[in-house]
């Protein structure tokens, strides 16, 4: 009886903050949350050890700690950054967004076709790649990449590499599906290795890189 009596007291005293705990975690699962990347697969974009911003509220929002979407008001565009489950592994990647619903997506020495489009390619400054490489080894190519309207991203190449996904496809996205690439192209396990992803793993846009601790002068820049 005396336990009963103490449980209930330290409950009582504790309540309040169980409840906040609950509700940060509830926050973090449905309206936004920050990821640390692990990997260099979205370089130039996004560095390994960058935290980022993730906006849970810009497509739809879920029941906390699931994957169910209660309301959907949006849907992922071609160039958005996306934070999502893997279909394949319990791990979570970051990605650009590609390949849209219906689409056809090919790859071609590493040049991107979409519906049989090809994307524009333009060359960029290559000062950044001293910054995040070692270039005393092989160093990679910096290079704009645009389709259609699309605004521009810096994606990598890396020419040394012979990375078995430089040819991909041709392959068509299924309904509620999206196909994921990284920016750094010859170093990501994306949509060419794990397959389009279903819209239901997607769990918000990364909208900005927010810390750096190995690369201080991005804090708060915006992903493009």
């Amino acid at each position: 009886m005396r336990g009963m009596v103490k449980f209930k007291a330290l409950l009582k005293t504790w309540s309040g903050t169980f409840i906040f705990i609950f509700l940060l975690f509830a926050f973090r699962s449905v309206v936004a949350d920050w990821y640390q990347v692990p990997t260099g697969s979205m370089k130039p974009t996004i560095i390994e050890g960058d935290r980022i911003f993730v906006n849970k509220l810009a497509y739809d929002v879920k029941v906390p700690f699931t994957l169910i979407s209660l309301v959907k008001w949006d849907h992922p565009q071609r160039g958005d950054v996306v934070v999502f489950d893997s279909p394949t592994e319990p791990q979570r990647l970051v990605k650009r967004v590609v390949g849209l619903p219906g689409d056809t997506v090919m790859i071609r020495d590493n040049q991107l076709f979409i519906n049989n489009k090809p994307a524009h390619y333009q060359a960029v400054d290559q000062s950044k790649v001293s910054e995040y490489w070692d270039i005393t080894k092989s160093a990679p190519v910096l290079i704009s990449e645009t389709f259609e309207e699309q605004t521009p991203h810096t994606i990598t190449w890396q020419p040394f590499r012979q990375f078995i996904a430089q040819n991909y496809g041709p392959v068509k996205v299924p309904a509620a599906h999206y196909f994921m690439l990284g920016d750094n192209r010859d170093n990501s396990a994306d949509s060419r290795f794990i397959g389009a992803v279903h819209e239901k793993y997607i769990l918000g846009k990364a909208n900005a890189v927010v810390l750096s601790l190995s690369h201080l002068d991005r804090f708060l820049l915006h992903l493009n």
